[in-house]
């Protein structure tokens, strides 16, 4: 039988209609550059939806989860990005240290469990850098309100008390027993990953050596908890003072280093941000677009040649409320962002996907942002995500059919070799 070519391949893989829906399969891992699910490399884009938990905790509400991943689903979004914190309030997921609202859990297990059901991974994260939601403020009061002298919220990431608050609450979500699904969290493959904080900074520190201490120690605690699940940072993707692409910064420098931060044991790939809208807010929408390519290619090449981890782009967007603001604005920005995201994928790259900020359903007007992406009521920036999520998933279709006949190819040749070798030295055939 006369051996079809890898260019061949390809091209009756995009000839062919592909409609059939893949099963979750097993977890997420890493490969060198690349996340690979089952032996192949996986790409995905997303989405972020910080809401989920805060909506799933009142039962009636639960159809806007169902809606929003179906609706997600249905245009190839496979991976969304959420909290898993609340912290303080009377609506929080922890009341005050180690001491949890029920109820809002019960909402995230929902959450879980209907991911899972759509086929979207999640990456869910452990805490907030900002006031909303609680945040490393409310862990800094917490730690005060039991005598702790602590001078500043930058002490979150060094004030031994406010250090176990912490790692308690990783140890309690890691340890979760979903309440529908009966899984552990740490040992339920619908969970992508997790991440540390929501855009960790340490302003007060401006070498990033006290992140990078916090970072090389909740990542190994973490890891000891759970070494099934990835672990991501949650940083946006500055530079630090000991890199010498610093100037693609926005101007500021927060106590992160990309480089650095992400070289660090237990940090299985990089994330980056980005929002030029906000960081150069003073200029217009075409120097805004400059600074977009250059800070993705910038991190696209570090990813590759520098860190050899893959990179994901955890969120990126661009608000309505911008002045001159149109809709064909943000589809540049978004396929800017996607472009570059499948050129990497396709050459080899570290870039795997990207994550809009934010998805919404209908009847949610009190979550509107000016970021918020509806599905239905955006069609031209709707097909494009369509678009480009089915480019990705083809894409990692096509490897893994190249690697299932390299693998044939390297079987046929060991039978070949070892018949070759059986029959050495025998008369065969007339």
């Amino acid at each position: 039988m006369k051996k079809l070519s890898l260019l061949a391949v390809f091209l009756v893989f995009l000839l062919t209609p592909q409609h059939r829906v893949e099963a979750q399969g097993g977890f997420i891992r890493t490969s060198g550059l690349h996340f690979v699910l089952n032996g192949s490399p996986f790409f995905a884009n997303g989405f972020n939806a910080y809401w989920l938990t805060c909506v799933a905790s009142d039962p009636s509400q639960r159809y806007k989860i169902s809606n929003a991943f179906m609706e997600a689903s249905s245009r190839g979004l496979s991976v969304a990005r959420t909290w898993a914190f609340n912290d303080g309030g009377s609506t929080a997921l922890q009341y005050s240290p180690g001491s949890y609202n029920e109820q809002m859990f019960k909402g995230l297990d929902f959450v879980v469990s209907e991911a899972g059901k759509y086929n979207i991974r999640l990456i869910l994260s452990l805490v907030n850098n900002y006031d909303s939601f609680g945040g490393k403020k409310q862990y800094v009061q917490w730690a005060r309100n039991q005598g702790q002298n602590i001078a500043s919220d930058d002490e979150f990431f060094t004030n031994p008390v406010v250090k176990g608050f912490y790692k308690n609450h990783v140890q309690t979500v890691l340890t979760r027993v979903n309440t529908i699904t009966g899984v552990a969290y740490k040992n339920d493959p619908t969970i992508f990953a997790w991440e540390l904080m929501n855009e960790p900074r340490c302003q007060s520190d401006p070498s990033g050596s006290t992140i990078q201490a916090w970072i090389t120690e909740m990542a190994a605690f973490l890891k000891s908890i759970d070494s099934s699940h990835l672990l991501e940072a949650g940083l946006e993707g500055f530079y630090g003072t000991s890199s010498a692409e610093k100037q693609f910064n926005p101007g500021f420098q927060v106590g992160t280093d990309f480089i650095s931060n992400n070289q660090i044991p237990g940090i299985d790939f990089a994330t980056i941000h980005s929002y030029p809208d906000q960081w150069l807010s003073d200029t217009n929408d075409q120097a805004q677009l400059a600074f977009l390519n250059k800070w993705l290619d910038s991190h696209i090449q570090d990813a590759r040649n520098v860190l050899r981890k893959p990179l994901l782009l955890t969120e990126f967007g661009k608000s309505w409320k911008d002045p001159g603001y149109s809709s064909s604005q943000r589809d540049a920005l978004f396929n800017t962002v996607y472009s570059k995201i499948y050129w990497s994928a396709r050459t080899g790259g570290a870039t795997a996907g990207g994550l809009f900020w934010q998805l919404l359903t209908e009847g949610m007007d009190s979550y509107r942002d000016g970021y918020e992406v509806i599905l239905n009521e955006a069609p031209s920036t709707s097909n494009m995500i369509t678009a480009y999520c089915h480019r990705l998933r083809y894409l990692g279709k096509l490897y893994a059919r190249m690697r299932n006949i390299e693998k044939i190819q390297e079987a046929e040749a060991i039978r070949k070799q070892q018949w070759q070798n059986e029959n050495k030295g025998k008369n065969i055939g007339n």
